[in-house]
């Protein structure tokens, strides 16, 4: 399965210029590893370093902050397994989504 499509590229390019304004970005995809820990939501992505993506991430707890578009697409883990897009994922607010989770958390 390809993780980054045009699409998805062209729409986290264009929110890249938005930084880390959780407000005025949409999630545009989200990553998760079948077989383990890990869970990704991209927002923006550098178009001059297409290997700098930005988003939500999950691991071991919640964080904001930066990822590797290379080490997603590289990643096997469990049976030989990468990482995987969710296909049923539907784009959402960056900033309800946030607060979601954090909702879910406390």
């Amino acid at each position: 399965m390809k993780l980054f499509t045009k699409e998805i590229e062209k729409k986290a390019q264009a929110q890249y210029p938005l930084g880390s304004d959780l407000e005025k970005q949409m999630v545009v995809a989200k990553f998760f590893n079948p077989t383990g820990a890990g869970t990704w939501y991209l927002l923006n992505q550098d178009p001059n370093d297409l290997d700098y993506c930005w988003g939500l991430c999950h691991i071991f707890e919640w964080e904001i902050g930066s990822f590797s578009k290379s080490e997603l697409e590289n990643y096997k883990g469990k049976m030989g397994l990468g990482i995987e897009r969710d296909l049923y994922f539907t784009e959402d607010n960056a900033k309800e989504l946030w607060d979601k989770i954090n909702k879910k958390i406390t």
